[in-house]
């Protein structure tokens, strides 16, 4: 896909196709569409009737075979996924993505990468989020990247560039992709055909690229709801709601997480970024709020993002996260 945001990125990188580096990072905010835009390019380096504005033509072999999915030239390195859970949406029992990409995965790309190309053009590898390498897999890029093989290129996309090797990132060609205006990314998301586009653009902080699900939308929006009813009643309500949906513990850590920035900055600074349309609510809580006890409640929500993707102590861990919250309004310790 080819968002209307990045034509001008894509005019500055054609401009570099007569003289490729043997790798490009990547770089922006989550949401902008670098993930698009790195196979855009690839597709983009395989064609073999590239068009005059280094767009791929989407007609000759090789971008059918992109387009499946089966090229034999291109690989595309990501976590490695637990095969342990059932298939399904974000926040459905989903296959779960382990925070690193492991060695092995690495591996495999250096054989792909000194083998010969199927179509006599380039090979082309697509690794993201870069910054998700462990140490072994990062310092095994490192080694194929210090001594490339002809023809092949690297693709590195990451949100967090400062986690990357700084031997890694001074071995690529560095291109930070534009974030979209908030009126261009907001008529973006209209056309999608979002009734609620301007309340999830915020949610998603001014980030327009990004997997919509009405359904979770509609649960994250009813526990949102509740958070404004201050009282035990209104949590175990919350908690009841949620269990129905066997959600991992991360979403409503996102949720609870980004309210709580909102409480704070609706407190410090009279202006909400996340949640707008819930302003007055949060407004009518002001009153009652206490900061040291917010900035714990924060806290304890730090600690449990690192088990965020397990299921099987959400309402516990939640349960207690949410008596914290309840203080931040009570003015107990």
């Amino acid at each position: 896909m080819r968002y209307p945001w990045q034509q001008a990125d894509w005019q500055r990188l054609a401009a570099n196709f007569a003289r490729l580096p043997n790798a490009w990072l990547f770089t922006g905010p989550s949401g902008i569409g670098k993930s698009e835009f790195a196979h855009q390019v690839a597709k983009a380096l395989l064609c073999e009737n590239q068009q005059p504005d280094q767009h791929a033509c989407g007609q000759c072999q090789a971008c059918h075979w992109f387009a499946a999915g089966n090229h034999p030239d291109y690989r595309h390195l990501t976590p490695a996924q637990d095969d342990d859970e059932d298939e399904g949406k974000e926040g459905k029992a989903a296959k779960r993505k382990l925070p690193v990409i492991k060695i092995d995965g690495v591996r495999e790309v250096i054989d792909f990468a000194h083998l010969s190309s199927h179509r006599g053009g380039l090979r082309v590898v697509v690794v993201e989020p870069a910054e998700s390498l462990n140490p072994a897999a990062a310092n095994a890029l490192l080694k194929v990247l210090e001594e490339p093989p002809a023809e092949v290129v690297f693709l590195l996309v990451a949100d967090a560039p400062q986690r990357l090797l700084p031997t890694i990132k001074s071995r690529c060609r560095q291109f930070p992709l534009t974030a979209p205006a908030a009126d261009v990314a907001l008529a973006w998301l209209s056309q999608q055909g979002l009734d609620n586009a301007a309340a999830e653009l915020a949610f998603h902080g001014g980030m327009p690229v990004f997997e919509y699900d009405a359904e979770l939308a509609a649960v994250r929006q009813d526990f949102i709801t509740s958070l404004t009813q201050i009282g035990m009643g209104s949590v175990l309500t919350a908690m009841e709601k949620l269990d129905r949906h066997k959600l991992p513990l991360a979403l409503p850590l996102s949720w609870l997480g980004k309210w709580l920035h909102d409480l704070a900055s609706l407190k410090l600074a009279g202006m909400v970024r996340y949640y707008p349309d819930m302003q007055p609510a949060m407004a009518r809580l002001l009153p009652r709020l206490d900061m040291q006890q917010l900035m714990h409640c924060q806290r304890e929500l730090n600690l449990l993002v690192p088990f965020g993707q397990h299921t099987l102590v959400t309402r516990l861990q939640l349960e207690a996260l949410l008596m914290h919250y309840l203080k931040v309004f009570s003015g107990k310790n």
